[in-house]
């Protein structure tokens, strides 16, 4: 009876979660672009897991050469032609969507573990911990995130992982920011002066109260700037800063076509619309997650 009894109390309290999740879907639905956005990043996503599996060369990933069918132009054997060494810019485009997908996600998760507990604990505490912690954040916020991502990268030295590590430590601000203004808001609601007043720790209140309670700016944040990153990244590449060959990323691919551009075109016309489709995506899927999460711009 108590295991049937918990099995009905766990029901019940998915109801409404299963609501919320069907509105959110109804709403993503109606949109018709957001709708089209979330089926073309389901189809990069699929591609990017899979892209060592379902691309005709994956030989040309490494650093192979094939000097006899270097610029070939678009065909059926090479849908986006070959590059200077021969090797299958589309397999090279579809893999470097694997690239571009995995660092975007780790230098945004990597600003929110830093930026996030910051703003909240600048927003609750404040005092002089909040002076201290938003007068650093307004030294990172006074450089463009890109010219502050060349910094670090050029004093770490050229790679992907330190260029992630860099946009990272360029890109936490925004979010310390953000969750800061939240949690000034917050910290004044009743439930969390009823938790102060009953002797829940700051921590405790941090962690359970306040933070939670900003999961959704953050979210419609982190999948607008996801689109961001994905550009950074290309163009540290592109700087050279980046990724280095032969690793397949857009950006870099960009940076050697360059000096093909016009007469080889598929070279750098290919990796650049793949970079302007994923960003836009980003973008349109942010400003549905935004409508949705956001009632007073939930279209009526």
């Amino acid at each position: 009876m108590d295991y049937n009894h918990k099995w009905v109390q766990i029901k019940e309290s998915l109801k409404p979660k299963i609501h919320n999740f069907r509105e959110s879907l109804f709403l993503l639905g109606r949109n018709k672009l957001t709708a089209a956005a979330m089926f073309i990043l389901l189809a990069i996503i699929l591609t990017a897991l899979f892209a060592p599996y379902i691309i005709p060369y994956p030989e040309h990933i490494e650093d192979a050469v094939n000097m006899q069918e270097k610029f070939l132009e678009p065909s059926k054997e090479h849908l986006f032609g070959t590059d200077e060494m021969g090797r299958d810019i589309f397999s090279r485009t579809l893999y470097g969507s694997r690239v571009s997908l995995k660092t975007a996600i780790i230098a945004v998760a990597l600003a929110l573990i830093i930026g996030v507990p910051l703003g909240a604990i600048a927003g609750t505490i404040g005092g002089v911990l909040d002076e201290v912690i938003m007068r650093i954040t307004d030294v990172f916020l006074s450089f463009p995130p890109l010219l502050l991502a060349i910094v670090f990268v050029s004093t770490m030295g050229p790679s992907l992982n330190n260029a992630i590590a860099a946009i990272a430590l360029s890109w936490w601000p925004w979010y310390t920011r953000l969750v800061r203004g939240q949690a000034i808001s917050l910290k004044e609601r009743k439930f969390v002066q009823a938790a102060e007043t009953i002797g829940t720790s700051r921590l405790k209140i941090i962690m359970r109260h306040i933070v939670p309670n900003t999961i959704s700016p953050v979210i419609v944040q982190a999948s607008m700037d996801m689109g961001g990153v994905i550009l950074t990244v290309a163009a540290l590449s592109f700087l050279g800063l980046g990724a280095q060959a032969p690793q397949p990323e857009w950006g870099l691919m960009i940076n050697v076509s360059k000096n093909y551009f016009p007469d080889i075109w598929w070279y750098s016309v290919f990796p650049g619309l793949a970079i302007f489709i994923t960003v836009l995506v980003f973008n349109l899927i942010g400003d549905g997650i935004r409508e949705i999460l956001d009632p007073k711009t939930r279209k009526k």
